[in-house]
């Protein structure tokens, strides 16, 4: 008799433990995310070629820059840049530009921000 109670206990637990894993099993597959994009990867900077730049100066007093005007060209492989922005001074202050429609040429308002006799270089960043 002792060992047929074994057998039925042996049995009952083996049960238990079909019903735990597949139950386990369930569940773990009910956790279906949906297919989205991300990732990692590296590719070269087209970047932009600046050509044509011409600075205006201020009527009232002709010592401060009113406006930096240049064109914006993309190179292979770039699109038409959407923001762009200058700086004159190293480490001085960043100008927006607009351009009028989809053209190539790029006007930056610095309003006499800076002085003639400041400005010690032109770097313009832009991007899509």
């Amino acid at each position: 008799m002792f060992s047929h109670l074994f057998r039925i206990r042996y049995f009952a637990m083996l049960v238990l433990i079909m019903i735990f894993a597949s139950s386990a099993y369930a569940f773990a597959a009910a956790n279906v995310v949906p297919e989205s994009g991300a990732g990692d990867g590296s590719s070269t900077i087209s970047g932009y070629t600046v050509s044509n730049v011409s600075y205006a100066l201020n009527a009232a007093n002709p010592a401060n820059i009113e406006t930096v005007s240049f064109d914006l060209a993309p190179t292979a492989g770039a699109g038409p840049a959407t923001k762009v922005k200058v700086q004159l001074v190293t480490g001085g202050t960043w100008f927006n530009c607009t351009t009028p429609g989809a053209s190539l040429d790029w006007d930056c308002s610095v309003a006499g921000g800076v002085t003639a006799l400041a400005a010690n270089n032109l770097r313009v960043v832009a991007a899509q």
